[in-house]
């Protein structure tokens, strides 16, 4: 068994309508789940033998992602073979400077969401910002890319330069998308 909190706000998402979202994740893993609605943990009863033991794992990055913000469709993607969730803390970058928050917040969002929009297109990745932290889901090749061109946002480096980045990784990227290893 295993536990796992989400904030208060994203409890009903991790639910669903009707709670279809729940029944869908138990579906997919084999394993059930509690959801305490007030304090906000999800237990997963992954005590039982699995068909396939990855399942847990996944499914708990799947209860971080929407936790996270994600939308559980998106979520769910957590579940396919090479996708992988990554959570980048913007604390540290700015520390404890509220003021500066919203501030890189806006500039990893951009004008019109210009910029997440960009990291999204270019790479593959979704990505969500939620609080203090940015969310990543991609896999092994895309994910690296996507969590650098945020790195460098957080760093201070300039929209374009990260766009150049991003546009100078897209054959390694087209390649890695028609499935030869790098």
């Amino acid at each position: 068994m295993r536990s796992i909190r989400v904030p208060s706000d994203r409890v009903g998402t991790l639910i669903g309508k009707s709670g279809e979202v729940k029944k869908t994740l138990q579906n997919i893993s084999g394993i059930k789940i509690d959801i305490d609605t007030e304090e906000g943990e999800v237990i997963l009863h992954d005590d039982v033998e699995l068909e396939d033991p990855l399942k847990a794992l996944q499914l708990m990055d799947v209860v971080k992602a929407v936790g996270r913000g994600f939308n559980p469709e998106k979520a769910m993607r957590l579940f396919e073979d090479d996708e992988y969730l990554e959570i980048v803390d913007i604390k540290e970058f700015v520390g404890d400077r509220d003021n500066q928050m919203g501030r890189v917040r806006g500039r990893l969002i951009g004008k019109d969401g210009k910029t997440r929009r960009i990291i999204e297109d270019l790479t593959g990745v979704d990505m969500v910002i939620y609080g203090n932290t940015v969310g990543l889901i991609g896999n092994s090749i895309s994910l690296p890319v996507a969590k650098h061109a945020v790195e460098l946002i957080l760093q201070g480096s300039e929209h374009a330069t990260v766009y150049h980045y991003l546009e100078s990784q897209r054959p390694r990227l087209r390649i890695a998308e028609m499935g030869f290893d790098l």
